[in-house]
């Protein structure tokens, strides 16, 4: 890439069209100017250029010097990018001012329409909507840490995906928020996997303080994040994976549930196994 088109790219930011650009971008380096002078430096042709200049003194980004032939001068970097910001500001209360003239009229002409779509076709609360293990996945567990206000509960094989949510559970697990990890014990694991939790374990006593750990004494028939769950249904969130072992990760998916109802099942099956089916000592 040539430093013009470096330049160009930077320019671009202003939004403006291409002749604006080019023509701004030699002004800038040629400083005062005419227009003819401007036109052939840049290739604009001559029929264009006094069109883009004006738009450009519109916009605030050069001023014109009356005389004849007129000049043409380049505000500063600063005061060019500071009126880009005023220009957009102000554009920006203008649509929201022609928002607020027909809100009234929006809301009386489409309100109603939704509301009987909304009762025909979803007479009951979505249970759960899925997105893609992986990249999809962690971002939603990620989201999930940083919702929680008062527990964050994991299941988890061997938290062998802590590396891409470790810097956000970490600056939750400095707020105080309580948080419960169950792993599979590692007697059930491969030899490999059981590696991979023994380093999890040691990283997350090492940096994620607070953090309680037990093991689940038999396999996990689903792993995934409880996040403020409610026993009287009326909040929390979760995201779980089922084991499917004969499927690759990558062709799985993780439903991602609001429900409350739902949300507290899943916990109430995670305190069962935490108290009466798991262990808190380290058995590597």
């Amino acid at each position: 890439m040539t430093r013009s088109d470096d330049l160009a790219q930077l320019l671009a930011t202003l939004d403006l069209t291409e002749y604006e650009r080019d023509a701004l971008m030699h002004l800038l380096s040629l400083g005062r100017t005419t227009a003819p002078n401007l036109s052939e430096a840049t290739g604009i042709p001559k029929a264009r250029i006094y069109g883009v200049l004006d738009s450009l003194a519109d916009q605030g980004f050069v001023k014109i010097i009356p005389q004849r032939p007129k000049q043409y001068v380049p505000k500063s970097p600063d005061e060019i990018l500071d009126r880009a910001t005023e220009n957009r500001r102000q554009q920006f209360e203008s649509y929201q001012q022609s928002v607020e003239d027909v809100r009234d009229e929006f809301l009386s002409a489409f309100g109603p329409l939704y509301e009987q779509a909304t009762d025909e076709t979803s007479p009951t609360e979505e249970l759960f909507y899925v997105v893609d293990v992986g990249d999809a996945s962690e971002t939603e567990t990620r989201s999930l840490y940083r919702e929680a206000t008062n527990q964050i509960n994991i299941l988890t094989k061997g938290f062998e995906y802590l590396p891409n949510v470790r810097s956000t559970l970490t600056k939750v697990a400095d707020t105080g928020i309580e948080i419960n990890v169950l792993m599979v014990h590692p007697k059930h694991l491969s030899p490999e996997n059981c590696t991979v939790q023994r380093e999890r374990v040691e990283e997350v006593v090492a940096e994620l303080h607070g953090v309680t750990i037990r093991f689940s004494k038999e396999p996990l028939p689903w792993r995934g994040t409880i996040i403020d769950p409610s026993m009287d249904y009326q909040h929390g969130k979760a995201i779980l994976l089922v084991e499917e072992k004969d499927i690759p990760l990558h062709m799985r998916q993780a439903a991602v549930t609001e429900n409350g109802s739902f949300v507290a099942g899943l916990q109430r099956y995670f305190s069962l196994i935490w108290k009466y089916e798991s262990v808190s000592e380290s058995p590597h």
